[in-house]
């Protein structure tokens, strides 16, 4: 396979982006994929990231493109999820403790910042494409209603209702894995009360 096809295949595979770090890890040099971005006009998006001219740039997949420590969480996790039909207002993400998000605050979009221990920042990360079909890190349907019930305070009722209806209604729920979240959180008894009338 050429290097020219090799590229060609990243960017079928990635929807129209080319990230250079993961393309130059493929015996490519940084000479000649500078030449190939030049010779198709394609768009720099952020540090590395580069998209063809036919697509529509996927604010998630560059944010955390750039940001490889940010989860996606609370209402934005909860859209993706389709455990609500609204779109979020600003993006929420999660990230450990002493993980300076300052430099999100700098972008065109609004970011809010959640901060969590260690241990808790890493239960319930899964992969799920984001409504351009790109690929983010977010959490798991079971980690989301965790937190939803956690800060549900936060959160609208109607969002918060909706949100735990579509999932306890729904068919790929893993209460298991809600329980032992559950227990790892401290809120046992108050997911309980909810999977007790619901389910």
């Amino acid at each position: 396979m050429t290097k020219k096809e090799k590229i060609e295949n990243f960017i079928e595979k990635y929807n129209g982006y080319l990230i250079t770090s993961l393309v130059c890890n493929e015996d490519i040099s940084k000479t000649y994929l500078a030449k190939y971005i030049k010779e198709h006009g394609m768009e720099k998006v952020t540090r590395g990231v580069y998209i063809t001219d036919d697509v529509w740039p996927d604010e998630l997949f560059i944010l955390q493109q750039r940001n490889s420590a940010i989860i996606y969480s609370g209402e934005t996790a909860l859209y993706l999820h389709g455990l609500t039909d609204r779109e979020y207002s600003s993006i929420c993400i999660t990230v450990p403790q002493g993980y300076n998000a300052s430099h999100l605050k700098n972008n065109d979009v609004t970011v809010s910042v959640r901060y969590v221990r260690p241990d808790s920042y890493k239960t319930g990360i899964c992969e799920i494409p984001s409504s351009s079909g790109n690929m983010v890190k977010v959490y798991d349907k079971e980690r989301c209603i965790c937190d939803l019930i956690m800060n549900r305070n936060k959160y609208e009722v109607q969002i918060f209702q909706t949100a735990v209806k579509e999932y306890m209604s729904s068919k790929d729920k893993k209460l298991s894995h809600l329980m032992v979240y559950a227990d790892k959180m401290g809120i046992r008894d108050e997911v309980m009360k909810y999977v007790e009338v619901l389910v």
